[in-house]
């Protein structure tokens, strides 16, 4: 069972593949829904074909899989860092051998192209391979105090933590939230976004593969409804959730109500800001990274490109060049750099956004309509050609809000002071970069903008031992990195008296 969704991805290719196992799993096997009633298409984006039916979770089956969870985590919390580790390295390996097949399933699902969901799959297993090596290192310290008294810190697991992805990352978001999870000793129940439900039960059925108690990471399906019923429950000690800015705010909500602990990672506009003493060729490749991988359907895209206006001819004209030339289609053919978005209502959200930006006086240099590709079977897929917009103002649409498309919007600056203050002239603050040759002003420039992560001379470079997370509306708390290890723990004071009491009474 474990295999064979999976073993029929090497001969599969765009529009072959049809889902027909249970996308829930918990107590160690997938579990059909109890009702097929309220069951959502899920598409495939390259072809808008239907790939399978989503059942949301009811209030029952949702319990289920949290008590299931609590069971498991009764037993993986008694076992040493070092026993968890040697079984998350073990899921580590089985990822890594059948990443090939992983990322095939995940294109199906998912529309972006197998060259970035090979990455995906890669940065997926890195990351539990990295918690695994902190797993056995979980240690408090040891306070000496006066007459021989002693304390000590245990750093000790939440419980059963939820975490709640998004579709443009699926079965990465869901190892990033597991591996700190699982390392730190808790149980975690999953739930993918209803667009994408197919690639995270595949993690499920490799943990229990490597060795985990059953029960120990569950996948749940559903929309809104089925997140609000776990942010609800009172077995759950933690809520992770991945998504916007008006749905984090209700998790957030929802999770106040039992004071759970909560991690945010949500939306963003960020500013990539190009000096005239850049290396332009590279500021115009780390252009093109900030803003059309997964189709532009990241947070931390680089969205606003400030570009100091003296090299701004150049710029446009390099990036408009290259733009044109990104090859859009069909996202399994190893050629395609650009694969389809998430949904037809997500293609005329983002054609919207092109359209208003023209309304309100932006130029469209390149891109910005629907793509049909030549390949017939590709005729009712989710296309459009990335899009370079020139003449924006700050006060736009297309400047201000998140489009989670491949729009590209170009600004010009002059002054150093006055780019950072226009960069950070915004609700969001996730990521941020600038090119420069001038290390003073790159530094300067990290330390006032207002995000969680600057790149300097680069963008969208997220190794798993960075923390990545955000300011302000773009959420709090941080995945990746050895600080995530606070994030699902919690610290105990044991105070140890050695003499006699000493009492006012």
């Amino acid at each position: 069972m474990a295999q064979s969704t999976l073993d029929s991805m090497p001969g599969a290719s765009t529009g072959t593949v049809v889902v027909t196992e249970p996308l829930n799993f918990w107590g160690g096997k997938r579990v059909k829904p109890r009702q097929e009633k309220n069951a959502e298409p899920v598409f495939e984006p390259a072809t808008g074909r239907v790939l399978c039916q989503m059942v949301p979770c009811g209030a029952e089956e949702v319990d289920e899989a949290i008590q299931s969870a609590y069971a498991a985590y009764q037993k993986w919390s008694k076992m040493a860092g070092m026993e968890r580790a040697r079984v998350m390295l073990e899921a580590a390996r089985i990822i890594r051998e059948r990443r090939e097949k992983i990322a095939k399933l995940e294109v199906i699902n998912n529309g972006k192209s197998i060259i970035e969901a090979l990455v995906d799959i890669d940065i997926a297993w890195q990351s539990i391979e990295y918690y695994a090596g902190l797993a056995g290192t979980l240690a408090g310290q040891h306070i000496q105090l006066p007459g021989g008294a002693f304390a000590y810190t245990r750093r000790e697991p939440l419980g059963v933590c939820v975490g709640i992805g998004a579709w443009n990352y699926p079965f990465q978001i869901a190892s990033l939230k597991s591996a700190p999870a699982l390392a730190c000793g808790n149980a975690m129940v999953y739930k993918p976004s209803p667009m994408t439900p197919v690639t995270a039960v595949i993690l499920a059925e490799i943990y229990k593969e490597a060795g985990v108690p059953d029960g120990l990471f569950c996948v749940v399906q559903g929309g809104a409804e089925t997140g609000s019923l776990l942010c609800h429950h009172p077995k759950v000690a933690k809520v992770s959730f991945t998504g916007s800015v008006p749905t984090g705010k209700k998790v957030m909500e929802m999770s106040a109500k039992s004071v759970k602990q909560v991690t945010l990672e949500l939306g963003g506009k960020s500013p990539l800001i190009i000096f005239k003493d850049c290396e332009l060729e590279n500021a115009v490749k780390g252009a093109l990274m900030a803003n059309f991988l997964t189709q532009g359907q990241v947070c931390c895209n680089g969205t606003r490109v400030f570009v100091q206006r003296e090299i701004m001819p150049q710029f446009l004209e390099e990036v408009v060049k290259r733009t044109k030339a990104i090859p859009v289609g069909d996202p399994l053919l190893e050629s395609t750099r650009m694969g389809a978005l998430i949904s037809k209502p997500q293609l005329e959200k983002v054609l919207g956004f092109v359209s208003q930006a023209k309304k309100e006086g932006a130029r469209v240099l390149c891109g910005g309509d629907p793509f049909v590709p030549s390949d017939p079977k590709l005729k009712g897929g989710y296309f459009m050609s990335p899009c370079v917009l020139d003449n924006c103002r700050d006060d736009m649409t297309c400047v201000k809000e998140e489009i989670f498309g491949p729009v590209m919007s170009v600004l010009p600056f002059d002054t150093e002071e006055e780019v950072i203050k226009r960069a950070n002239n915004t609700t969001f603050g996730l990521a941020s970069g600038v090119f420069t040759r001038d290390i003073s002003r790159a530094h300067r420039v990290a330390e006032n903008l207002e995000a969680g992560t600057c790149f300097i001379n680069n963008y969208n470079i997220s190794p798993v031992e960075v923390p990545f997370g955000g300011y302000k509306m773009s959420g709090f708390g941080r995945e990746n990195g050895q600080v995530t290890i606070e994030y699902y723990s919690q610290l105990k004071t044991v105070v140890v008296e050695m003499g006699d009491v000493e009492s006012l009474f």
